[in-house]
């Protein structure tokens, strides 16, 4: 059943569009080409960088402040991310490396990020995959240097509504930004295990980087043939791709100032240009509309329950 697309357009003088950090392994030729774009579209802050696993090396730390310099020139605001699971030492030095990049604000995915920023007295904004569930555990973040969060994905729009209101209530309002993540794959959990390595019967030491094969992650059915995960190294996502392009209005009543686009391989500048009230080709893609979308957490359904399934 096809679902016609709906987006609240927003009112740009008061609602920036974020584009989250590349959540897939492409290759390097296709990152600089994605990005080389990014700085024609109209986003106002792109993340960038590795959050998953450390062994996607195409492309290095300069490779990234490269693009970064790129995306700044082109009048965006630049965030480097980092990983959300630190395993080993050099995954520990390179998150220092990033923290202590002195150019560039960071999103910490973890709380080792949180706390060298911290140590550094430098700012930074965390991502969905942070545990943020009350205002008590924003305000001992923000008197670390937080100064921008993302509501964790698990969390609906009444939740937001009580942490924004616990947060007025402590003397909060003012000191941070809420963003909100809108349209993407979600990134629901990360292991130590390489689900895709496993798999194509690959211990994860030697996994022949099988994800580059997925530039949107391997898809999981049940026996029914539904979608119901998406596998992305070791990371596990949605089956479905969040899309909350609807719902724009209510985000922004209940108090947040950003929503975030994740990159997919289709669509992801048709889904921005829509947001910005200018759709464009592209946007019958079963990325943006129909039974691959999904509303996720927000209405305090399962988050998998297609979009045509939710009662308006």
């Amino acid at each position: 059943m096809a679902v016609t697309l709906e987006v609240d357009a927003l009112r740009t003088e008061t609602m920036e569009i974020t584009l989250g950090p590349l959540q897939y392994f492409w290759e390097k030729e296709q990152v600089l080409a994605f990005y080389k774009d990014v700085c024609e579209w109209p986003v106002g802050r792109v993340y960038l960088g590795e959050t998953v696993c450390s062994k996607r090396r195409q492309l290095k730390l300069d490779d990234w402040l490269g693009i970064a310099e790129q995306l700044q020139a082109a009048g965006k605001t630049v965030v480097l991310s980092t990983l959300a699971l630190l395993e080993s030492a050099s995954d520990l030095a390179m998150l220092r490396r990033i923290c202590d990049n002195g150019r560039f604000t960071v999103e910490a995915n973890d709380m080792a990020a949180v706390h060298r920023l911290s140590e550094l007295g430098r700012p930074f904004t965390t991502g969905p995959l942070f545990n943020i569930y009350n205002a008590l555990t924003l305000k001992e973040l923000i008197d670390c240097g937080l100064e921008r969060w993302t509501l964790p994905l698990e969390l609906s729009g009444n939740d937001l509504s009580a942490i924004l209101g616990q947060a007025d209530e402590l003397g909060l309002t003012g000191r941070f930004t809420t963003e909100v993540f809108v349209w993407g794959m979600m990134p629901l959990a990360v292991s130590a295990r390489c689900f895709t390595a496993r798999a194509h019967n690959l211990p994860k030491d030697q996994c022949q980087f099988v994800c580059k094969d997925y530039p949107d992650g391997l898809a999981v059915h049940n026996q029914e043939g539904e979608r119901v995960f998406t596998l992305n190294g070791i990371q596990t996502q949605s089956g479905r791709c969040l899309n909350l392009l609807g719902d724009v209005s209510g985000i922004q009543k209940r108090g947040a100032q950003a929503v975030r686009v994740s990159p997919q391989a289709e669509g992801t500048h048709e889904v921005i240009l829509a947001l910005k009230g200018k759709p464009g080709e592209g946007t019958d893609s079963e990325w943006v509309r129909g039974n691959n979308t999904c509303q996720g957490y927000w209405h305090g359904t399962a988050g998998m329950v297609p979009m045509a399934d939710i009662t308006p």
